[in-house]
């Protein structure tokens, strides 16, 4: 199970806006930072994008919900390239 985490300094939300092309209008993206354990030594940072008006995660242990899933056209499955979501991660006592 991926194990990601998000500290207390990084529940805040970063926005940056992308600039449209060929007349279509800005974007805002909304993101906050966190930490995928991948296997490694270390946790590597990330990004989670965030909706419009969402709330920022709370400092946790999560895991990528299984709605952020799909099955591609050739029955493979894949992470949802936007709308990821993650939910609290229920750890063993």
């Amino acid at each position: 199970m991926l194990k990601i985490e998000i500290f207390p300094e990084d529940t805040t939300i970063q926005t940056r806006t992308i600039q449209g092309k060929e007349g279509k209008a800005p974007r805002t993206i909304y993101e906050q930072t966190a930490y995928a354990y991948l296997g490694g030594k270390f946790p590597v940072q990330m990004k989670l994008s965030l909706d419009e008006g969402q709330s920022a995660y709370t400092a946790g242990i999560y895991t990528v919900h299984s709605n952020s899933f799909i099955v591609n056209n050739y029955g493979g499955l894949e992470l949802k390239r936007f709308g990821m979501t993650i939910e609290p991660l229920e750890l063993d006592v």
